[in-house]
């Protein structure tokens, strides 16, 4: 009988606290957690003009760059695919040892491979990353990095634009396929800029 009247209490509690709307209010909060996480690695490739990137922020950055790794089944994956023979990346606008003003614009170029969005491993294809005091190349297969210094432009994005402080940097291109795995140094192209005052 107590048992039953400690079960009569819970429930009169519990229905006092749905009655107040605390209760709506406390499982609210892991229906908001839930929501926010599923929305924020959604694994949508749909962009809203002007949605599809994001502003990244460091000591020596700030860039506009796609930063999305998309869902990537892992399961089962592709080789990477074959690079065309004659292939190569480039900095269109930028010469190695150049006198630069921030921000800078970066011109991204690729000969003998289509630059395509990311997402699906297509032969023949990828698409830019930018290396900023990263390294010159990401190893062979390896997935590049999404940080402030690996910056992702899985739009088939040719152009961005940084802001570096002054001094020299090094800007490294890497192109990747379509899950984000390097091609390695095969392609990928790097030079030092010098930021003046």
């Amino acid at each position: 009988m107590t048992q039953n009247l400690a079960y009569y209490m819970i429930f009169i509690e519990l229905f006092n606290l749905q009655k107040n709307n605390i209760m709506k209010k406390i499982l609210s909060i892991p229906a908001i957690l839930l929501v926010g996480l599923v929305s924020c690695n959604s694994g949508s490739n749909e962009t809203t003009p002007g949605t599809d990137s994001t502003t990244m922020h460091t000591d020596s950055t700030v860039t506009t760059a796609d930063t999305s790794h998309s869902t990537m089944n892992m399961t089962a994956v592709d080789e990477l695919p074959a690079i065309p023979a004659g292939s190569k990346v480039f900095f269109k606008n930028l010469k190695n040892g150049q006198n630069v003003s921030s921000p800078v614009k970066v011109e991204m170029g690729a000969t003998k491979i289509s630059v395509d969005s990311a997402n699906k491993i297509r032969p023949a294809s990828g698409h830019f990353h930018l290396l900023i005091d990263a390294g010159d190349s990401t190893e062979t297969g390896v997935v590049v990095p999404k940080d402030s210094t690996h910056l992702h432009f899985g739009n088939a994005q040719k152009e961005t634009t940084v802001t570096l402080t002054p001094g020299k940097h090094r800007l490294a291109l890497q192109f990747a396929d379509g899950i984000h795995r390097s091609y390695g140094n095969k392609l990928a192209s790097a030079i030092t800029v010098n930021v003046k005052k």
